[in-house]
């Protein structure tokens, strides 16, 4: 009986509480994918050289 007490006693880490949460991780795992990805595109596009003009 000691021992149940202590356990509902006990707190949760922050971390366990955090992996637990499933949606959360899915969200913020398509958020960083989608943050990185734009983020690299559009360096892509700024590094692209500019189309010589060849006028005939």
């Amino acid at each position: 009986m000691i021992e149940e007490s202590k356990k509902a006693e006990e707190k949760i880490p922050y971390w366990q509480v955090f992996y637990d949460d499933i949606m959360l991780l899915f969200f913020l795992s398509a958020a960083i994918t989608f943050i990185s990805f734009t983020v690299w595109g559009l360096m892509e596009i700024g590094n692209t050289p500019v189309m010589p003009d060849y006028t005939f």
